[in-house]
């Protein structure tokens, strides 16, 4: 075929108003969010033509319960009957025309004229009353959710504006309940700039009547601490203790973060309530912070970044990625503020929000060099701040993980030695890097095995009447690749330590993968293991200072020497919360029952004689 045929898309508006309730809206009320933006911007639209005009909303709920109709009215600069044809009938249609309209770059608040349609959601049948600033009759229109429209002339000369009329439909009566919708109001638009009075009845009242006078300089909240808290407090539905300014070096984006009055997880849903131009346009904004910022709850209003089409979320661009390290560096610099001036209140959002602390700190070395003394840390003498420890030492050790600090712990604090729990979430990591902030201190990761330097070797005589009981026991534990040594060490209470080489740490690795492995994978895994076999020894410090471990090398007591050495191996590990194999676990079981067995056999015995 030479010819072709054009055809124009046909818009199901039924459907597209189900796409808008249960996809593109995260929730019905927010037709209030729509309407309220409408007039909002056709005030401001009104204002650039007429500077001196005097913009505000009205909001008013007749009827009873059970036919309750919703007017919204606003002065702003009303449609002429081309803008009814060009704006409310073509979906995807808006009168805030122009590229700047898509970027972000205009001072109203919509963008994609589909707004209005959100009515459907509460309302069979949309009217609207409307004549324009720039002259002309005043218009009725009608719109249907079958996508029908009807416009017609009235005789009544109104003053320039709109009126939108919504029944409510079945099923949407809370939406037209009075305290629900001014909650909802307020919700919207707490921070929008022309007056918004709900009326219902006999009662009247103004929903944003106020307004902060720090909202354009949130620098000045500090000196209105109790109305930014009660403020916050109303909108986010927490009570706050503190809260840091935020402001973008380009003014355009601002905001109060408010600190979180408890801790929270690591992997907390990061919410906070940003407002587009003065409306609120996402309560659940989880990109607009750093991640390390999950100790605060944040008020944002912003004229700068581009909404979604649902105007409940931002796009992932540049300008986000800019408005967010400025943010940050807000948190940043306030909290650095506080170490120089108000070190107390600094004290205690560390103390309640350390791990956020931390994560700060891994990142800015400048603001780790601040605040390093205040970050406490999980040490054999207890939980200590870094500068309760460099105050009487200035070489700290620490663990790379948990289990290795596990293995050490008691040994550690038997011989006064300092040691840091490196295995928790940037702990590690700051310990690494402590030198780096203070020239003062040097720090060393310390290996298990490394504990085990200071402890005292036997006597040549020591070591000769011992050397054939070592060897029994030493035999013993071979068939775990475990060898032996006979030291004294404090605390006499600990009978005994295991410590891993790197080699025989690996190899156990793959042991343990390769017993819940499938045949094919096991016999690989296998294969990896024996070339590291010969190598591949762990040790087993005996405590001659402890009373059991002395009674097992006294002489004589050579029949329960292995079982008794089989046991203290396995205990040893699961002090050092080690995992233990099949073998391990059998040879746990089975020694239980060989002690039973020699308690049995020397009671027998007892009798006997």
């Amino acid at each position: 075929m030479t010819n072709k045929d054009t055809y124009r898309f046909q818009v199901n508006l039924s459907g597209m108003i189900n796409i808008l309730s249960n996809h593109l809206y995260s929730n019905p009320r927010v037709f209030l969010r729509e309407v309220m933006q409408n007039g909002v911007d056709a005030v401001t639209a009104r204002t650039q033509i007429e500077p001196d005009h005097t913009g505000h909303i009205h909001i008013e709920l007749t009827g009873d319960i059970t036919n309750r109709t919703l007017i919204i009215e606003d002065n702003g600069i009303g449609l002429t009957e081309e803008d009814i044809h060009e704006f409310l009938a073509q979906i995807g249609q808006s009168s805030k025309r122009g590229e700047a309209a898509f970027t972000g770059e205009t001072s109203f608040i919509g963008r994609f004229g589909i707004g209005l349609l959100s009515c459907f959601m509460v309302s069979d049948e949309i009217v609207m009353v409307t004549r324009s600033a720039k002259g002309g009759p005043t218009l009725e229109w009608r719109g249907q959710p079958d996508g029908t429209y009807s416009i017609r002339k009235l005789d009544t000369e109104l003053s320039p504006g709109t009126k939108v009329y919504l029944r409510c439909k079945p099923g949407s009566e809370m939406y037209f309940d009075p305290e629900y919708l001014a909650e909802g109001l307020y919700y919207y638009g707490a921070l929008l700039p022309y007056p918004i009075t709900l009326q219902y009845g006999e009662q009247s009242k103004v929903i944003n009547d106020q307004r902060p006078v720090w909202l354009h300089e949130p620098e000045l909240a500090r000196s209105h601490r109790d109305e930014v808290l009660d403020f916050g407090e109303r909108l986010m539905g927490e009570r706050f203790k503190d809260f840091i300014p935020l402001r973008t070096s380009s003014g355009r984006t601002g905001g109060i973060a408010f600190v979180l009055p408890h801790s929270v997880n690591l992997n907390a849903k990061r919410s906070h309530q940003v407002y587009l131009k003065s409306m609120l346009v996402s309560d659940k904004a989880e990109n607009i912070l750093p991640d390390w910022a999950f100790f605060v709850k944040c008020l944002i209003w912003t004229d700068e970044l581009q909404p979604t089409a649902s105007r409940e979320h931002f796009y992932e661009d540049e300008k986000l990625q800019q408005v967010r390290e400025e943010l940050g560096d807000s948190i940043r610099s306030e909290l650095m503020r506080m170490a120089d001036y108000d070190s107390d209140r600094l004290q205690h959002i560390i103390q309640l929000h350390v791990l956020s602390m931390k994560a700060l700190a891994t990142e800015d070395e400048q603001f780790y060099r601040i605040i390093h003394r205040w970050l406490p840390f999980e040490t054999t003498f207890g939980r200590r701040t870094l500068g309760e420890m460099l105050k009487e030492h200035d070489t700290i050790y620490f663990t790379l993980t948990l289990d290795e600090y596990r293995q050490i712990t008691h040994v550690a604090a038997a011989q006064a030695l300092l040691v840091v729990n490196g295995g928790y979430i940037y702990d590690a990591e700051l310990m690494s890097a402590l030198p780096l902030v203070n020239d003062a201190v040097s720090t060393n990761r310390l290996m298990p095995e490394d504990v085990s330097l200071s402890f005292v070797d036997l006597t040549p005589d020591e070591r000769r009447a011992y050397y054939e009981l070592t060897r029994t026991a030493d035999t013993a534990l071979q068939r775990f690749r475990c060898q032996i040594q006979l030291k004294r060490f404090k605390p006499s209470e600990l009978p005994a330590l295991f410590t891993l080489s790197k080699e025989s740490s690996e190899l156990r690795s793959l042991e343990a993968a390769k017993e819940v492995s499938t045949d094919t994978l096991s016999s690989i895994l296998g294969s990896l293991g024996s070339a590291m076999e010969q190598s591949a020894y762990s040790t087993l410090y005996l405590n001659l200072d402890n009373p059991v471990v002395s009674k097992i090398f006294m002489p004589g007591n050579e029949a329960m020497m292995v079982v008794a050495v089989e046991m203290l191996y396995v205990n040893a590990l699961m002090m050092g919360h080690y995992p233990m194999n099949r073998q391990e676990l059998a040879t746990l079981n089975q020694g239980i029952l060989r002690f039973i067995e020699l308690g049995l056999s020397a009671g027998g015995s007892g009798e006997a004689r």
